[in-house]
């Protein structure tokens, strides 16, 4: 976790990049191709962003940059939210962000800081002073924001009580590039988590038809444990794209490793099939 008095010098000084340009550069088609040639032709390291796209969906995909310190990459990350857009002052602008889009840029600015290992929650100060309700929409803010904060939410309440939170990682696309796409499911189901992961991947959304999962609904987990960084999934032969060369879709693969590790908090998944590991999820 970064501590308070760096994530205020950070955060004051720079936030004032993201503002309204976060939510409106990423449709843009010509961007989605920049990163895309920048991932094939530059060995760097991928650093995971939380971008918005057509669809007012919050999506995960990721920029390039050889950046290793964990302050550096916060700035780095910061400002590569702004590609192609001016720096606008933020004590104006926020209170600009349409009301709809407010819980979106907590959620983007949130996610994409605790994809880092090493920053678990985050404080949002606005000119020194900490962000403590949306301005349009008056709710209040956690006193730290977390992953628990959810993203791009659905709720399916019964009760108020015995609430679940569960994000899932469905796919999307835009053209050749595939990315991914967290939905925080709100609701009173209190089965296991990781069995719920599992079926909600296995069926078709209702809610939303432009949310995919490639995982079959003939798949089975049959077992799993875990460990104290990593977890073992073990699944029956269908988890296999080629039952010949033992391969799993790497879709499949991201899918379920992303939203486990968003419910678990592991950093390596696992994928077993007849006690035998197959593939590792891991992004150490």
């Amino acid at each position: 976790m970064l501590k308070k008095s760096a994530l205020r010098r950070i955060l004051t000084a720079t936030l004032a990049l993201i503002i309204v340009s976060i939510l409106y550069f990423f449709p843009n088609n010509k961007t989605f191709n920049n990163i895309k040639q920048t991932t094939n032709y530059i060995e760097v390291n991928k650093i995971p962003i939380y971008l918005i796209n057509n669809d007012n969906y919050l999506v995960r995909t990721s920029i390039v940059s050889n950046i290793n310190e964990d302050l550096e990459k916060v700035k780095y990350l910061i400002s590569a939210l702004t590609i192609n857009s001016e720096i606008i002052d933020f004590s104006k602008e926020f209170l600009n962000i349409p009301k709809e889009q407010e819980e979106k840029l907590i959620e983007s600015i949130t996610y994409t800081l605790t994809e880092n290992k090493n920053i678990k929650e985050i404080m949002i100060f606005i000119e020194g002073s900490k962000l403590e309700y949306l301005p349009q929409n008056n709710i209040k803010l956690p006193t730290t924001l977390t992953r628990d904060f959810g993203i791009n939410k659905v709720y399916d309440l019964t009760s108020i009580k015995d609430i679940s939170k569960t994000t899932i990682y469905y796919i999307g696309k835009n053209e050749d590039l595939v990315y991914y796409i967290p939905v925080t499911k709100i609701d009173n189901n209190q089965n296991n988590k990781i069995e719920i992961i599992i079926e909600e991947l296995k069926s078709s959304p209702t809610y939303e038809t432009n949310l995919l999962s490639y995982l079959a609904s003939s798949v089975k987990l049959l077992n799993y444990e875990t460990l104290e960084n990593s977890i073992n999934l073990t699944f029956n032969n269908e988890i296999f794209s080629d039952f010949n060369d033992k391969n799993i879709l790497e879709e499949v693969k991201y899918s379920i490793s992303l939203s486990i590790k968003d419910s678990i908090h592991v950093e390596e998944v696992n994928f077993l099939v007849d006690g035998e590991i197959i593939s590792t999820f891991s992004e150490k």
